[in-house]
C-alpha cells in the first residue's frame, strides 16, 4: 500500500479501491500493521470499500481521540472528486434525508423525518465536463454512508462505474476518489493538507489537466 506521510502519531495512505477501510481481515488497518510492522494503527474515518483514495490512521490512542474530535467538531476536511452521468450546475448544495436500509445495505432519500432518518449534507462545484460527463468536487459536510453515491443518482447524475446506484453499465469502476485530506497534527497542533490525483484510466482520463 502507498504510503504518503508518515510519524510517530499518523498515517496517510492511498486505500486501493475494492479492500475495506475498517478494523477487519484484509482490511486496511491490517494491512498496515504488516507493512509497518506494527500494532498501533486506529482508524478515524471511513471510506467505502469500492472507494480509493487518501485515508488517515492513528498510530496511538491519544492521536485517534483528537483526529475523533476534529471530525466530531467540523475541523476534519475531506474532499472526494467524483464523475457523474449527465450535465451538474456549476455549483450546488445537496440537502437531503437519508434513510439506510442494513438488510439491502443501500441508503435511499426519504421525504419525511423518522426512526433512522438522517440529514445529509454536501457542497459541490462542477470542474468540467466532457463525453455527456460532469467531474466535479464534493465536500462533505455531513459523513453518511453511501451519502454522495445516493444523493447524486436521486438527481439522475448517477456516479459512473456505480453498480448499486446507477441502471448504466459502464465497465469500470466506480469513479470516486478521496482527493483531500486536511487537519491539525494530532501532536503538534500544525495544519496539515494532502492530495492525491485518481488512476490514470476512464472515466478520470476524460478530465487530464483536471485531476492532477
Amino acid at each position: 500500500m502507498e504510503i504518503i506521510d508518515q510519524d510517530r502519531e499518523i498515517v496517510v495512505c492511498l486505500k486501493p479501491a475494492g479492500v475495506l477501510s475498517t478494523d477487519e481481515p484484509g482490511g486496511v488497518p491490517e494491512l498496515l500493521r504488516e507493512q509497518l510492522q506494527t500494532e498501533e494503527i486506529r482508524t478515524v474515518h471511513r471510506l467505502d470499500r469500492v472507494v480509493g483514495g487518501l485515508m488517515l490512521l492513528a498510530r496511538s490512542a491519544e492521536a485517534a481521540s483528537e483526529l475523533s474530535r476534529q471530525i466530531r467538531d467540523g475541523d476534519f476536511d475531506k474532499r472526494y472528486l467524483a464523475v457523474v452521468h449527465g450535465e451538474t450546475p456549476a455549483r450546488g448544495e445537496l440537502r437531503d434525508l437519508l434513510l439506510r436500509d442494513k438488510a439491502e445495505r443501500k441508503t435511499y432519500v426519504v421525504t419525511a423525518p423518522g426512526k433512522g432518518v438522517q440529514e445529509a449534507v454536501l457542497r459541490y462545484e462542477t470542474a468540467g465536463r466532457a463525453e455527456g460527463l460532469s467531474l466535479v468536487r464534493i465536500e462533505l459536510v455531513t459523513g453518511r454512508t453511501h451519502q454522495i453515491r445516493c444523493q447524486f443518482s436521486s438527481r439522475a447524475w448517477p456516479l459512473v462505474g456505480d453498480r448499486k446506484y446507477s441502471l448504466l453499465d459502464d465497465g469500470c469502476d466506480i469513479a470516486l476518489w478521496s482527493h483531500f485530506l486536511a487537519f491539525r497534527h494530532p501532536a503538534s497542533g500544525d495544519k496539515l493538507r494532502f492530495s492525491a490525483p485518481p488512476p490514470a484510466k476512464w472515466p478520470w482520463t476524460a478530465f487530464p489537466e483536471l485531476c492532477k
